[in-house]
């Protein structure tokens, strides 16, 4: 059963006020059992810019559906030379602070896992171990005939070899990854089909409108069950592949702490919402608790 696409929310006036004060959130940290779920906010300080914050990609753009994707050539080429410009720019992106915090967080054993909703894979190039990938990861390709799975960089290059001379200018980047392009610009870009069966070939990310798998959500279901507390990063929990563990946290009498400086669907639910810039939110955070966050390949 597919999701039906969910690109805004409201925020009700009752919601509970938001606050700066990073007690609460050290408190757990400093518990143990910690599981994080990040959104895209996490990544803005790498030059990707989130969906819904101040600026954020959904004012200017709206990203591909599964049903556009599969039901037309058109809207194929469209996503594939918008994304395959994208990647030029979103395969450089570095980790930033928060990133680092986070890995230096696990290291440390103050977590119990990561769940990202990013595409981008900042998460593992800071330096965390076990992250799982709620919506997919740019850097794989599945064909959606034969079920074969290859690197990006390999579609990259046969999408340059097949498209010499592909040099638009890009008015943004977005949080998937997305170039934003003209339709004279795509002009007649070509899409490759999958090398071994020649079926149609869609990045591994879950589109929206699109399901996310049924074991990977019952994975996540249960690293909730196993946390002591669930500390959101980044996200506006607009759309349900998300609230739904914060809402199954809150269920269980778990705490819920989010750290976004806009108001979340899921701040109902969150014993405090942090209204901080991430970086400087988790920075500080790992300076109270004494934790380095320096690089990744230092923390071993």
């Amino acid at each position: 059963m597919r999701m039906r696409p969910t690109l805004s929310w409201t925020p009700d006036e009752d919601l509970p006020p938001a606050t700066t004060d990073l007690g609460p959130v050290l408190d757990a940290l400093d518990t143990g059992g910690v599981l994080v779920l990040s959104g895209a906010g996490i990544s803005t300080e790498s030059g990707i810019p989130d969906y819904r914050g101040e600026g954020g990609s959904l004012s200017r753009h709206t990203p591909m559906t599964f049903q556009d994707f599969t039901g037309s050539a058109q809207a194929r080429r469209r996503y594939w030379a918008r994304s395959h410009l994208g990647w030029r720019t979103f395969g450089r992106a570095l980790p930033n602070a928060g990133h680092r915090a986070v890995a230096a967080f696990a290291h440390h054993g103050l977590l119990s896992g990561v769940i990202t909703q990013n595409v981008d894979g900042l998460h593992q190039a800071a330096g965390s171990g076990e992250v799982v990938e709620l919506h997919g990861s740019l850097a794989r390709v599945v064909c959606l005939s034969c079920g074969t799975y290859s690197p990006r960089h390999e579609l990259a290059r046969r999408l340059e070899e097949a498209n010499a001379g592909f040099r638009p200018v890009a008015a943004g980047i977005n949080p998937d990854g997305d170039a934003d392009l003209t339709d004279e610009q795509v002009g007649d870009f070509q899409v490759v089909p999958c090398a071994h069966c020649g079926g149609v070939l869609k990045p591994d990310v879950v589109f929206f409108g699109e399901a996310v798998p049924p074991r990977r959500v019952e994975h996540c279901r249960g690293l909730v069950d196993e946390a002591a507390s669930l500390l959101v990063l980044g996200s506006s929990l607009t759309v349900m592949s998300g609230l739904r563990f914060v809402r199954q946290a809150a269920q269980a009498g778990k705490p819920v702490l989010i750290i976004n400086r806009d108001p979340t669907r899921g701040d109902r639910h969150a014993l405090s919402r942090v209204a901080l810039p991430l970086g400087k939110a988790l920075t500080g955070l790992a300076e109270r608790l004494a934790i380095p966050i320096g690089d990744p390949a230092e923390l071993g």
